[in-house]
């Protein structure tokens, strides 16, 4: 009734259908993920699927620490 727009034709602004939105593979979980529209401007350096997977950075099964190597500690 005071719906004037065509659907056929709103569809159409999008850039892509949500079945054809590119993938990738988690560098640390190894899921795959799709686009997201706030990674538009990034999306060749986007490597994880979410934040938690980033934090670990590709170490999967390791527990803290942090990201550099040398953290000056002793070894037993």
């Amino acid at each position: 009734m005071g719906n004037k727009t065509n659907p056929t034709t709103a569809t159409t602004s999008t850039p892509r259908k949500k079945g054809q939105l590119p993938t990738k593979i988690c560098a640390t979980c190894g899921r795959a993920f799709e686009w997201r529209k706030k990674w538009a401007k990034n999306w060749e350096q986007v490597r994880y699927c979410s934040e938690r997977c980033r934090r670990s950075g590709g170490k999967s099964g390791s527990s803290g620490g942090g990201d550099s190597g040398d953290s000056g500690g002793e070894r037993p």
